[in-house]
């Protein structure tokens, strides 16, 4: 398998993959494909990096900027991650993670921040303080990993695509 980032020619098989890999799925509104997509449009998508086997996309992950508070100070958002259904659970997700966390640090990322299980991204390195929060979830679904600096406190606020998306027809 081959992480590397996203090429003009993965554009399509990244959307629909992205639609495989949340159809059917409780948590989502079916908006991930389209907030990447306009991600993209935006100039907002800062890491977009796939897994590659056999010359096919079974896996992505997305990276954008977010403000914490009302402030930014070089923190990025995780997500929508996406990986071929039939080969979900077998650390394909973990490695595009692993990967855009070591390129974002490199890079002189502050951190990055998620919303999601705690479950799920704790062996990714990323914990919840109580310290982030995000209209009034839980705030142990709030979860950071730190890079550099101080632990930031306030609330989050992901790139303009996560509140425009809207469900595919």
């Amino acid at each position: 398998m081959l992480i590397r980032a996203e090429r003009p020619a993965d554009i399509d098989a990244i959307n629909d993959l992205t639609m495989r890999a949340f159809a059917g799925m409780p948590y989502s509104e079916g908006t991930e494909a389209p907030i990447v997509r306009l991600l993209r449009q935006s100039g907002d998508l800062a890491l977009s990096l796939v897994a590659e086997e056999d010359g096919r996309v079974i896996g992505h992950v997305a990276f954008s900027r977010i403000r914490i508070g009302g402030a930014s100070a070089n923190w990025f958002g995780l997500g929508p991650i996406s990986v071929e259904p039939g080969r979900q659970r077998s650390g394909i997700g973990k490695t595009l993670i692993k990967s855009g966390l070591e390129i974002l640090k490199t890079q002189g990322a502050a951190g990055v921040a998620l919303i999601g299980d705690p479950n799920v991204y704790r062996s990714s390195g990323f914990l919840s303080d109580g310290r982030l929060s995000y209209k009034g979830l839980e705030t142990r679904y709030v979860q950071r990993v730190l890079f550099s600096g101080p632990a930031p406190e306030g609330e989050l606020h992901f790139a303009d695509a996560f509140d425009r998306a809207t469900r595919p027809e």
